[in-house]
């Protein structure tokens, strides 16, 4: 099997992202601020660099990818996929917000924000995982 560079770059970052706000999540509930605040811009670089990357690939290669199953297969992953996008595409802006309140000390509207960012900037990056492989380890066809 052979795995594009860039799509699975693209994958790792938001594994890794995923993986870092989990973390961060764990710190802050456990009171480790300082922690905290390192899971969260760590997650907030690889993000950055997913997008990068993304973008990098979509406007240099064939532009967009298509899911090669059918049925019911072609349904879920449309499931998986069109909740994950526009996700992805609103939540930008918010995760610049809140990190621009937390960087300032404004800790409540940095909360604020958070209790419904945060467990969609997860969702948004396990799905991104999930189109991966939907897409380039496991296709259906």
């Amino acid at each position: 099997m052979h795995l594009p560079l860039l799509p699975t770059i693209n994958a790792s970052l938001n594994a890794m992202a995923g993986i870092l706000l989990i973390l961060g999540g764990i710190a802050i509930k456990n009171k480790k601020a300082e922690i905290h605040q390192k899971f969260m811009i760590s997650a907030f670089a690889c993000s950055t660099l997913f997008l990068c990357c993304y973008l990098y690939y979509h406007l240099t290669s064939r532009g967009i990818s298509r899911y090669p199953g059918k049925g019911i297969l072609k349904v879920i992953y449309l499931l998986v996929l069109i909740p994950h996008s526009i996700l992805a595409a609103l939540i930008v802006p918010f995760i610049i917000i809140a990190l621009r309140f937390a960087l300032r000390g404004e800790f409540k509207k940095h909360t604020r924000i958070t209790r419904w960012l945060y467990p969609t900037w997860i969702y948004v990056s396990v799905t991104g995982v999930l189109v991966y492989l939907m897409l380039y380890v496991f296709p259906a066809g």
